[in-house]
């Protein structure tokens, strides 16, 4: 079973679920509701806004980390991507994340979990803490960012996930962390419900991983 320790911190309100599919996520292909949700669409419960935007800005400066320019978070791009038209599907597992991203505006770290080694951890990075963000070898310094952690260090956050535990196309079991904010009550768990009615309905299982403070 897998567990996780969250640290203490004043804002946020982070869920944190697993998700098992019933094959390679390159294998599931998005149904049209879902790439309708990817343009915008009606029908979602949950909408993004400049509060929302606000608040999630404010969780990630709270270890003294600036979320401007290339470092904003995950969520601002896809609201920018859908309203130029950009978004496009990469495959149903990977879409869901995003719609669920898109219309709720809090960003969403997915870790694949073979690649994940315990223990898991949600903390601060201290400062001068980095790592590889994409294929080309860029890095980003997250030092001060709260971050999902594995045995070897940071791996995801609300600006930009770890390369070497990304999903790729033979990934089938995940770890997501929903980086909701306590600024926001109750959106997380609203975001959560219905990411969960998405990945069901795709065949896959889901599970919820309880925070440990120990």
């Amino acid at each position: 079973m897998t567990t996780i320790r969250v640290a203490d911190h004043p804002l946020l309100d982070a869920v944190v679920f697993e998700t098992t599919f019933p094959k390679p996520i390159a294998e599931l292909p998005s149904p049209p509701s879902l790439l309708a949700w990817l343009k915008g669409g009606e029908g979602a419960p949950l909408a993004s806004s400049d509060d929302v935007r606000a608040a999630v800005r404010d969780l990630l400066r709270h270890g003294g980390f600036k979320p401007t320019g290339r470092s904003k978070p995950a969520s601002e791009y896809l609201v920018r991507a859908s309203a130029e038209g950009t978004l496009g599907t990469i495959n149903a597992a990977v879409d869901a994340c995003n719609v669920v991203s898109l219309h709720s505006g809090l960003p969403i770290s997915v870790v694949d979990l073979a690649k994940a080694k315990a223990p898991l951890s949600i903390d601060l990075a201290p400062a001068g803490a980095s790592y590889v963000f994409n294929a080309s070898g860029q890095t980003i310094d997250v030092g001060g960012l709260v971050c999902l952690f594995d045995a070897n260090g940071p791996c995801a956050n609300p600006v930009k996930d770890a390369q070497r535990t990304k999903t790729n196309d033979e990934t089938a079991h995940t770890l997501t962390v929903i980086w909701g904010t306590r600024g926001l009550p109750g959106r997380a768990q609203t975001a959560f419900d219905w990411y969960r009615t998405l990945l069901e309905d795709l065949g896959a299982t889901v599970s919820m991983v309880p925070p440990s403070t120990a």
